[in-house]
C-alpha cells in the first residue's frame, strides 16, 4: 500500500481508501466485517462513511453504514489505526426529508446533533475527518451543469459553519475538517474564510472523478495542488460502468444499476461510447479494465486518496491491487486520445 499526507498535515493515509456506502444495504453486516478485515490487512487504514449511507438514502437504512463500522471498531479494537471519516448531510427536502426533516444545516445546532449521532453509531469518541457532503447553498453538484442563480434561502455564512466545526475539534469530537461535492468558489471560499479569522483549515475535497468524469481538473486541480487540500475521489469506477460489465445492455443480477437503474449519469450513449474505448484499450495491453480505471485516477498529482466500493469480495482485491499497476506513457497518452475525443461524458 501506499500512503499520503492528509492536506498540509502529518497524518498519512492510505491512497486506497475503503468507501462503505453500500453496507447496509446491498451488502450485509457479515459482508462489511470481510470487506474491513481483508482492506485493514492489504493496509489501507483509511475508511469514508456518512450519516446519509447506506446508498440508496431512504429512512429505514439511515445511518446503517456507520452502526456496522461502530460494530467493527469495537470488535476488532483497532480504533486507534483507523483514520475514519464521515460526513453530515447537505439539506434536500425532495430526497433526505428524513434528515432533519430535510432543512439540515451546517450551523452550530445542526452540526453538534449530527455529529454526536454519528460518534454514538460509530461507538467512538471522535472522527477524525468530517466533511461537508454537499453545499448548503444552491449551486451546480451531483451532475448539474452550468450555474443558474436563484433566489433562495440565505444559507449558513462558511464563518459561521468553521466556528461551529471549530468547537467541535477543541472539544475533542473532530480532528479534521473537509469538503465534498464542492465548487472552486466554495472551496476557495472557505480556505479564505479559514485565514482571515485563524479558524481551522480545510484538508481534503471529496468529489467524483473518473475517466468519464475528469471535470475535477477544471479549477479544483489547481486549487488541490496549490492548497495542499487533495482530491478523495468517489465513483473511480462510474458506478462501476468503467469495469465493462454493463456493456451491451448487461446487468449482472444484484448489480448497483441492475437494483437502481435510476443511476444513469454514467449509462448514456455518449458515456457507453467512451466506455467501449476504454474497455478495448485495457484488453489491447491485458490489462482488467477497472484496474487500469483505478491505475489512472490513482497516478494524479492532485490526489491524495481513491474511495473504492465493492460489493464482493473478487471485487475489493481487484480495486485494491490497483495500488500496483503503474500504467505506462503509451497507455496514457492513448487515454488522452480517448478523452480529447469523448471529453467528460459524464460530467
Amino acid at each position: 500500500m501506499q500512503y499520503k499526507r492528509l492536506g498540509d498535515t502529518n497524518e498519512l493515509v492510505s491512497a486506497i481508501c475503503l468507501g462503505t456506502m453500500t453496507w447496509g444495504q446491498q451488502n450485509s453486516l457479515e459482508d462489511a466485517f470481510e470487506q474491513m478485515d481483508y482492506g485493514f490487512s492489504a493496509g489501507i487504514n483509511f475508511f469514508d462513511t456518512a450519516e446519509l449511507y447506506s446508498i440508496p438514502p431512504k429512512q429505514e437504512t439511515y445511518g446503517s453504514t456507520e452502526t456496522i463500522i461502530g460494530k467493527w471498531l469495537q470488535t476488532r479494537g483497532q480504533r486507534d489505526k483507523i483514520i475514519l471519516a464521515s460526513k453530515i448531510a447537505g439539506p434536500g427536502t425532495d430526497w433526505v426529508s428524513h434528515i432533519r426533516r430535510g432543512q439540515t444545516l451546517f450551523n452550530k445546532r445542526h452540526i453538534q446533533s449530527a455529529l454526536d449521532a454519528s460518534l454514538k453509531r460509530l461507538q467512538t469518541d471522535y472522527i477524525d475527518l468530517y466533511q461537508l457532503h454537499w453545499p448548503e447553498r444552491q449551486t451546480n453538484y451531483f451532475g448539474q451543469l452550468g450555474f443558474a442563480p436563484k433566489s433562495e434561502v440565505q444559507h449558513t455564512p462558511f464563518v459561521e459553519t468553521l466556528h461551529a466545526l471549530n468547537e467541535q475539534i477543541k472539544a475533542g469530537k473532530i480532528r479534521y475538517i473537509g469538503l465534498s461535492n464542492e465548487t472552486p468558489w466554495g472551496v476557495m471560499r472557505f480556505l479564505q474564510q479559514a485565514e482571515q479569522h485563524s479558524l481551522p483549515r480545510i484538508v481534503s475535497i471529496q468529489n467524483p472523478y473518473n475517466l468519464l468524469n475528469r471535470s475535477y481538473e477544471v479549477g479544483l486541480a489547481e486549487v488541490s495542488w496549490r492548497e495542499k487540500v487533495g482530491l478523495l475521489s468517489y465513483s473511480p469506477l462510474g458506478f462501476g460502468t468503467l469495469t465493462g460489465k454493463y456493456l451491451d445492455g448487461s446487468a449482472p443480477p444484484e448489480s448497483r444499476l441492475a437494483l437502481f437503474p435510476h443511476y444513469t449519469r454514467y449509462s448514456h450513449p455518449n458515456a457507453i461510447h467512451a466506455t467501449k474505448q476504454y474497455v478495448a484499450l485495457a484488453d489491447k495491453y491485458q490489462l482488467d479494465p477497472a484496474q487500469m480505471a483505478l491505475a489512472y485516477v490513482n497516478s494524479r498529482p492532485f490526489l491524495t486518496s481513491t474511495i473504492i466500493g465493492a460489493t464482493t469480495m473478487a471485487q475489493l482485491k481487484t480495486n485494491i491491487d490497483s495500488i500496483d499497476l503503474e500504467l505506462s506513457a503509451e497507455i496514457l497518452d492513448e487515454i488522452e486520445t480517448i478523452h480529447k475525443n469523448h471529453p467528460n461524458p459524464s460530467p
